[in-house]
């Protein structure tokens, strides 16, 4: 991936110097149940316990910020983040102005075991993940070799696909489709649930592929073996792929992100068309 030299987003907030703080916020809806899951099928923790982690017992969001500063500047995989989600920005602020929207830039926080947000506490055990309370996009850099040794999907573009992915969570809350997901939650059986929350991340798959459609047609950015690497971290975190990894079953019923072949199948619908109406997962006949 040709991302040395480009733009760097100042929306990025580094709290690897500080320390995970308290408790506070309330649930976060899919996010919540997505996070749990990846928590309990990587690492053997209870998705219960995960959830009720997130939710802090219903009681209203009081974030207890860690110290933020900027990456230093010698940090190279800070660095790279720094600039896949600038990339991510130009992107996305250019299709949001064709649609005669405003697009608004999410925050990337960087943090280390343990971190407070709008949505509770969050944990490197949960993986990357969104918060709609606060529009940040959290990570612990140590995911990435998760993903390269446990996961078996190394690569840069594999990584960036990672970020993309999660700025398309973004995406659904600055266009209300997460907050629609949030109010069916106590309206549908869990199974259905399950079933639109398939969609909703399969949607965000689709539109990190939009991103890479946009950034390549815009700055070239792809290199040989680059789409290959997304493809396999697609097919890698698929819920059978994680579930037959973990020794367990797999299940379709309890799928909160989509099949491997499915997440594929989707990033590459937004790569090759970079269109965001052809991401609509949730009235296709199938995914």
């Amino acid at each position: 991936m040709k991302w040395e030299g480009n733009r760097e987003s100042d929306n990025v907030e580094d709290r690897r110097g500080g320390g995970g703080g308290g408790l506070g916020g309330r649930s976060i809806g899919i996010g919540s149940i997505a996070i749990a899951l990846i928590a309990s099928w990587l690492f053997g923790i209870s998705p219960m316990t995960v959830l009720n982690l997130l939710s802090g017992g219903g009681a209203a969001p009081q974030s207890q910020q860690a110290p933020a500063h900027k990456p230093p500047a010698d940090d190279p995989m800070a660095k790279f983040v720094s600039t896949v989600l600038a990339d991510t920005e130009d992107v996305w602020k250019a299709v949001f102005t064709a649609g005669g929207a405003t697009y608004t830039e999410p925050k990337l926080v960087l943090f280390r075991g343990a971190t407070p947000t709008a949505c509770g506490q969050g944990q490197a055990a949960m993986g990357p993940f969104y918060c709609p309370s606060d529009q940040k996009v959290y990570i612990d850099l140590g995911f990435y070799e998760t993903l390269k040794s446990r996961l078996g999907a190394p690569g840069d573009f594999a990584q960036a696909y990672v970020i993309a992915h999660e700025v398309g969570h973004h995406v659904q809350n600055l266009l209300g489709i997460s907050a629609k997901m949030d109010q069916m939650r106590q309206r549908v059986s869990q199974t259905e649930y399950n079933a639109l929350s398939v969609r909703l991340e399969l949607q965000a798959d689709c539109f990190a592929g939009v991103w890479a459609n946009h950034a390549q047609a815009a700055r070239q950015l792809l290199e040989q073996g680059d789409v290959e690497e997304a493809m396999n971290a697609a097919a890698k975190i698929g819920d059978d792929a994680l579930q037959a990894s973990s020794g367990r079953s797999v299940v379709p019923e309890s799928f909160t992100h989509g099949s491997s072949a499915q997440r594929q199948r989707w990033f590459n619908n937004g790569l090759k068309n970079g269109s965001v109406k052809g991401c609509d997962t949730f009235s296709a006949r199938q995914l």
